[in-house]
């Protein structure tokens, strides 16, 4: 297929703003990301293993033995979470649905919520005793709720794990307990961490400092974040601390401040204190170092694409999200080239995620990104009674 480039910025954007919501994936060569490493400070230096994210695009921005697989404690609820929120997402569950405590769940030990067998909490209070509490009965409860039992929703666990490419995880259980072959990486939780950031609503909870469950009932019980940096950090709001005697110290957190929404994980690291002065100190980083160029806004309606032979025979190109790049303050942008090559000419059918070409991102000379440009949605192969209707119409407009 002919491969054709293109330096104009509006033919850029155009093209661009075919991919959905989260369908960019960006390369970083290896040779920039070792000079970028090489050029940042040892941030986390009592952490056996840390990574710094950028949420938007994923760019790596500090990375120490973030491969290693270590036990992540109750960080694995982040997962938990996901599958929950996505479910509310599908519309498989609400936040209103009741949500029954087996004996099992009831049993659990460790940081809990103590729920009694047979008592009934809705799907959003479980929600509060999983983010701010850590609790390990609302955990299990939630995963009998949505896949009848935990190990079930344990290999709805490592399916997701699987399908976003975290490929040296393995869950276990849904709580984080100490297990045989329960592991993950610090790039594997700044991965799922990044997912669950999809879902901006679960921040109202890893955000709240403090609450109340069973808050007017004989025995009322107050949450207290286990993640202090939601109150003692500015812009931060979530995510998951995580403990064992095993895994140390852990916790994916994030912030933001302006428009730059930050990942930061720490494992392994030997107190809280430590733990929370080296996340702030990555964070603090990146605030101080980088910011966010905003190429196009969300909403902003760039035109339309023709398709040849489609049942549709064109594509409207809108932003659903801020197009932006990860840039060290003080960068000139104007720097900052483009070169779109993509597959032509652009026929049905056309298939959803279909990529349709790639774009390279210059900075002056050197490349410093690609992002798969792919089809936001599914075209069919127009039949020959549309096509006919669209040649006579032709004629008379």
């Amino acid at each position: 297929m002919k491969l054709k480039s293109m330096k104009l910025f509006t033919l850029f954007i155009a093209c661009l703003l075919l991919v959905p919501s989260g369908a960019f994936a960006m390369e970083e060569s290896a040779e920039q990301a070792a000079e970028q490493q090489s050029a940042t400070p040892d941030l986390a230096p009592s952490a056996m293993s840390a990574i710094l994210m950028d949420a938007e695009s994923g760019t790596i921005i500090y990375d120490k033995n973030s491969n290693e697989k270590l036990p992540p404690a109750s960080i694995t609820k982040v997962m938990t979470l996901l599958l929950i929120m996505e479910s509310l997402q599908d519309g498989k569950i609400k936040m209103t649905d009741k949500v029954r405590t087996s004996e099992r769940a009831a049993s659990m030990g460790g940081s809990q919520i103590f729920l009694e067998q047979g008592e009934e909490m809705t799907v959003e209070e479980m929600l509060k005793g999983i983010a701010l509490a850590s609790g390990n009965d609302a955990s299990v409860a939630m995963a009998e709720k949505l896949a009848g039992t935990e190990q079930q929703f344990v290999d709805m666990m490592n399916k997701r794990a699987k399908e976003l490419g975290m490929n040296n995880t393995h869950f276990v259980n849904a709580s984080g307990l100490p297990a045989n072959n329960h592991y993950s990486t610090a790039l594997d939780i700044a991965i799922m961490s990044r997912e669950l950031l999809k879902h901006p609503e679960v921040l109202a909870y890893t955000g709240l400092y403090q609450d109340y469950l069973r808050k007017t009932s004989e025995k009322p019980f107050w949450l207290v974040n286990t993640n202090k940096l939601v109150r003692f950090y500015s812009g931060a709001d979530g995510l998951k601390t995580g403990y064992t005697s095993e895994a140390k110290y852990c916790l994916t957190a994030t912030a933001k401040r302006d428009n730059l929404r930050v990942i930061a994980v720490v494992m392994g690291e030997p107190t809280t204190k430590q733990r929370n002065a080296e996340v702030s100190q990555m964070l603090d980083y990146t605030f101080s170092q980088y910011m966010n160029h905003t190429l196009v806004n969300k909403g902003y309606t760039i035109g339309q694409l023709a398709v040849e032979k489609g049942k549709e025979s064109q594509l409207t190109l809108t932003a659903d999200k801020p197009l932006t790049m990860l840039l060290k303050k003080g960068t000139p942008v104007e720097n900052i080239r483009q070169e779109l090559h993509w597959n032509e000419p652009l026929k049905a059918p056309i298939k959803q995620g279909e990529q349709l070409g790639k774009l390279k991102v210059y900075q002056n000379e050197q490349l410093v990104k690609e992002f798969d440009i792919t089809a936001p949605q599914s075209i069919s192969k127009a039949n020959w009674w549309h096509l006919l209707k669209r040649s006579v119409s032709g004629l008379f407009t």
